[in-house]
């Protein structure tokens, strides 16, 4: 099994244990008469015996993934980056943001302007979109 395969069975057993868990708890408890659509006990085993695989195959795959660990938590900062430049305020000029705490407006002046900002993101975006080719790549032809 490659990488790629395991990463889609790794999501593939998440879902499952969500949906199951949902079951379970939804269904442990109904009115007596009534008719259990679904065991919560035999829910609960499926859970159990997927989240062991799961486990096991996430081991797997992290020893697989030993030769690009750098790039994987190199692009996971990239990511955190390009989200604290998107929620920095660039703004210059006059400005009544602030309005309901003071009666005038007032000039403000940012010291990475928004066009800066914009083309770094571009930037961490083309390196992000570089690694993640390279980690397809990786991840279809390495076997684990």
């Amino acid at each position: 099994m490659t990488i790629k395969q395991a990463l889609k069975l790794k999501n593939k057993l998440i879902k499952e244990i969500s949906e199951n868990t949902k079951l379970m708890q939804q269904y442990n408890s109904v009115e007596v008469g009534n008719q259990r659509p679904y065991s919560s006990q035999y829910l609960y085993k499926q859970i159990e015996n997927d989240a062991i695989e799961l486990a096991n195959l996430k081991v797997r795959i992290h020893l697989a993934n030993t030769p690009v660990l750098a790039e994987i938590f190199w692009m996971s900062e990239m990511k955190s980056m390009i989200s604290a430049l998107k929620k920095m305020d660039c703004t210059e000029g006059k400005s009544n943001r602030d309005r309901y705490r003071m009666e005038s407006e007032v000039v403000l002046t940012s010291e990475i302007s928004l066009v800066t900002r914009n083309e770094e993101i571009k930037m961490l975006e083309a390196k992000i979109d570089a690694i993640q080719d390279k980690l397809d790549t990786f991840n279809a032809t390495t076997e684990i």
